[in-house]
């Protein structure tokens, strides 16, 4: 028996919002980068070519846009977390990977992050 997984996913999405735990960082938004896979049918979408029968991405991305920019987490494992119960509940998505990372956080390193997995219970 093959078992497949389809997964639909958003790279690179750069949203800017006030996230970290020094006072300086706390008066200026930061650019964070977020990378989403979620685990989707498409067969129905694809059988019907209709939006409806589809994971939205972009319903996906606008409602972590505005998570994200309005939020004023102290901690990335905060807001990944968070960002990882909204999409599982409100978007019917079965399993996630979620990577969220800080541009320019660590001097000499491109970014730093936090990649998790998530699944709904069943």
């Amino acid at each position: 028996m093959s078992i497949s997984r389809d997964i639909v996913y958003i790279r690179d999405l750069q949203v800017e919002t006030i996230i970290g735990i020094y006072d300086w960082e706390r008066k200026i938004k930061q650019t964070v980068s977020i990378d989403i896979e979620m685990a989707t049918d498409i067969a129905k979408a694809a059988k019907s070519d209709n939006i409806e029968d589809a994971l939205n991405y972009k319903a996906v991305g606008k409602r972590i846009i505005k998570l994200v920019a309005d939020s004023e987490y102290q901690l990335i494992e905060t807001m990944v977390e968070t960002i990882a119960q909204i999409v599982l509940k409100e978007f019917n998505v079965n399993w996630l990977r979620l990577r969220v990372s800080k541009p320019g956080a660590l001097r000499g390193a491109k970014d730093v992050g936090i990649v998790i997995e998530r699944q709904n219970a069943e």
